[in-house]
């Protein structure tokens, strides 16, 4: 059974959270100051410790830094009635695990001390995980061992690559993945958003331009196709490109040569371009806003990247990986995620996918009290996502059972989805019609007959 100390020089408050915790099946020890404890601790060692701060003699801040030091794996909750922003900060700068706020409510502090004991676990049980290995896109998802096949199948070529998919798939990530793996990898990889560019500047940005060209041009200036000469220039948000920057984009595909703004000598260069875009090219054509024979030259190999909900199976890597890498950043132990906060993290949208479970990863490196991020301490938006009812969410459920259905070998498969979908498929549509059959056999588009078949079939009372 898991022990609780508790150091408070309040014998009240000894008593409440000792009753508590009892009921909630721990044994507890009381200390009424942080001397006891000390002497205690050479003995033996609670599961977790919960202190005040304000107590006669050594304080609970004290008491904190000494076991720290001396007994780094030991939880400690800090509580105080005196709570305010540098008291919480303080706490947590010296190790606490969690900050209890007086008065508080007792289901809160027992959740607290539950929380702290599975940190505690995690810690004693956990072998050291290795990070991740320094690949940058990982995906065990169909869609991405696509993705992954492509840019093998494209690491001879200097081909143009149209990268569709949404916001913060990781379109930069595998145009950088492509020219590192092309013939090209020894030579520049440069990188253009077109949406982030003032429209008037684009040209410059990518042909550059001569000293004295427009207002503030004082010096000569290499555009982005000198500087990627011999390797790779990649174009994100292609669609944002204005039409007339289009045209001069065209003709350097096509010649292989351009000038810069308010220049008169061509310079030739020889530049591999991958553009990306979370638009449909094909809808901005038929709208006369992108020219067709300019999507054509790029559109030698498309690849499409899947939305991060469409490849859930990938959030747990993932999300090990931007552990690990927010906590090396900032100089702390890594978080691991429970079991139920993966689940949860699954059920989740992402509308901003890769990029945003990053930073929520990182929120988490910081935010979540202990070792073991429980799915209590996910962010509010994500703990509050349930499985949505829309048609491609359910569709994409089945896709990623079938898969691994059939990446376990099984063969003969479709008589078991067969009697799975036609059971569920039966009491839903009877339930819907108060149990009438003749009405339920109309909504699934049976006969009457059949129905009755059915039901036997899949012995249905």
């Amino acid at each position: 059974m898991k022990t609780v100390w508790l150091v408070d020089d309040d014998a009240s408050i000894r008593f409440v959270l000792e009753k508590a915790l009892t009921r909630a099946g721990f044994n507890t020890e009381s200390f009424a100051n942080a001397q006891d404890v000390l002497s205690a601790l050479k003995f033996s060692q609670p599961t977790v410790l919960v202190s005040d701060v304000r107590m006669p003699g050594m304080d609970g801040m004290a008491l904190l830094e000494l076991i720290a030091e001396q007994n780094p794996g030991l939880p400690v909750i800090i509580m105080t009635a005196h709570s305010d922003l540098d008291s919480a900060v303080n706490a947590f700068q010296k190790g606490a695990f969690e900050y209890l706020a007086k008065p508080f409510d007792l289901n809160e502090a027992v959740a607290l001390v539950e929380s702290a004991c599975r940190a505690n676990s995690t810690k004693k049980t956990k072998r050291k995980q290795a990070p991740p290995k320094s690949a940058h896109i990982i995906g065990e998802a169909p869609a991405m061992q696509e993705v992954f096949r492509a840019i093998g199948k494209l690491s001879a070529s200097s081909m143009s690559v149209l990268i569709n998919g949404e916001s913060g798939t990781g379109k930069e990530l595998v145009a950088s993945a492509l020219h590192n793996h092309s013939p090209r990898k020894e030579n520049q990889f440069i990188a253009l958003n077109m949406a982030a560019i003032p429209k008037e500047l684009v040209e410059s940005e990518l042909f550059g331009h001569e000293k004295g060209a427009f207002t503030g041009a004082d010096s000569v200036r290499k555009g982005r196709f000198e500087q990627a000469n011999g390797g790779t220039l990649f174009l994100d948000e292609i669609g944002d490109m204005p039409l007339d920057v289009q045209t001069r984009l065209l003709r350097v595909l096509a010649d292989g040569e351009f000038y810069r703004v308010g220049g008169h000598q061509s310079i030739k260069v020889d530049v591999r371009i991958i553009a990306a875009t979370h638009q449909n090219l094909e809808d901005l054509v038929k709208q006369g806003k992108f020219r067709d024979d300019l999507f054509h030259r790029l559109n030698v190999v498309r690849l499409r990247l899947p939305a991060l909900r469409e490849r859930t199976e990938d959030i747990e890597s993932l999300s090990q990986h931007f552990l690990h890498k927010s906590a090396k950043e900032l100089q702390v132990e890594s978080k691991v995620l429970s079991p139920k906060a993966t689940e949860q993290l699954r059920l989740f949208n992402w509308p901003g996918n890769v990029r945003q479970l990053e930073n929520t990863c990182r929120w988490l490196t910081v935010m979540a009290p202990g070792e073991l991020v429980s799915e209590q301490d996910l962010p509010p938006e994500i703990l509050d996502a349930s499985p949505t009812q829309e048609e491609g969410d359910w569709l994409d459920a089945f896709q990623q059972w079938l898969n691994q259905e059939l990446k376990q070998g099984k063969e003969n498969i479709w008589p078991d989805i067969q009697a799975q979908l036609e059971t569920r498929l039966i009491k839903t549509a009877l339930a819907n019609c108060s149990g009438h059959k003749q009405d339920a056999a109309i909504k699934i588009g049976w006969g009457r007959n059949t129905l009755t078949r059915k039901l036997k079939e899949r012995n249905i009372s």
